[in-house]
């Protein structure tokens, strides 16, 4: 019975498909914009927009982890808020405590790091088609919490601090992203050709393409909010989030419906202590 309960939450998160990196990215700038509209426009300021936002990240997580399969709306709900929080997160170092750009964006990288080693070390996986316990659940999570972070903090170091632009910033990253894509597939052609086992690389090229896409979706944000003085279009926080929302909505209905990315079951990698499991 504990075998069959565990591979049920294999379905707790998404595939990986085209549709998840719309969504992400979607996620991302929800997370930039969606941040500056409840601190300014709505005057809720860094403190009750962190507040706000942290309960409402604590209430849809909890029902995340009580699911027993992947949901839709409840995951791409986690992702927005967790998009929000993350970049509170940056914001209130920065802004609130005047903790330097530099700073954030590498205390973050060095949290991620050790997130991910913690995971690894613990569970001798990384792959998200291995999310089936509470525990590496909990991994998953934080380690998303720790890439927005670091994504906030790195965007605007980019564009802001270095003064190099939101649409330069917006290139960098997609272009790394792009880079990443390209080295995913030669690997895994020259493995493919050698007969080897492939699933490190693209372990590798998908937290390396997660981690990016969070500075690219917030670059993204601000280009089409911020003001043309400061480089962007000027579309403002409030029409750039409603937008960029219904997009998302659309979406998670469209995939509700057709399930095109359900993932499929795997076979469960026992942790390092996990006796119950045979």
């Amino acid at each position: 019975m504990e075998k069959t309960k565990i591979r049920q939450m294999l379905n707790k998160v998404p595939e990986v498909t085209i549709y998840f990196w719309l969504i992400k990215i979607l996620c991302t700038t929800v997370g930039e914009t969606a941040a500056d509209f409840l601190n300014e426009k709505m005057h809720f300021g860094l403190s009750g927009t962190s507040l706000v936002t942290s309960i409402l990240l604590v209430v849809v997580l909890f029902f995340q982890f009580r699911s027993t399969r992947y949901r839709p709306s409840i995951y791409w709900l986690s992702v927005v808020l967790i998009s929000v929080v993350g970049t509170l997160i940056t914001d209130n170092l920065t802004d609130g405590l005047g903790v330097p750009l530099v700073t954030t964006t590498l205390v973050f990288a060095a949290m991620l790091m050790l997130t991910f080693a913690a995971w690894f070390m613990v569970e001798k996986t990384l792959s998200v088609h291995s999310i089936s316990t509470t525990r590496r659940e909990g991994f998953y999570w934080l380690t998303i919490l720790f890439t927005f972070a670091l994504g906030t903090a790195a965007g605007d170091l980019i564009a802001e601090k270095l003064g190099l632009g939101y649409l330069t910033a917006v290139a960098l990253f997609g272009g790394l992203i792009v880079a990443v894509t390209i080295a995913h597939f030669a690997v895994k052609w020259l493995l493919g050709a050698q007969h080897k086992h492939q699933s490190t690389n693209a372990v590798l090229a998908f937290w390396m393409a997660y981690i990016l896409s969070r500075p690219l979706g917030a670059s993204i944000g601000d280009f089409l909010s911020q003001k043309r003085v400061d480089g962007g279009l000027q579309f403002g926080t409030t029409k750039t989030s409603a937008l960029f929302l219904a997009l998302i909505l659309g979406l998670v209905v469209f995939l509700s419906v057709t399930k095109k990315d359900e993932i499929p079951l795997e076979p469960l990698k026992p942790a390092l202590g996990d006796a119950n499991i045979r």
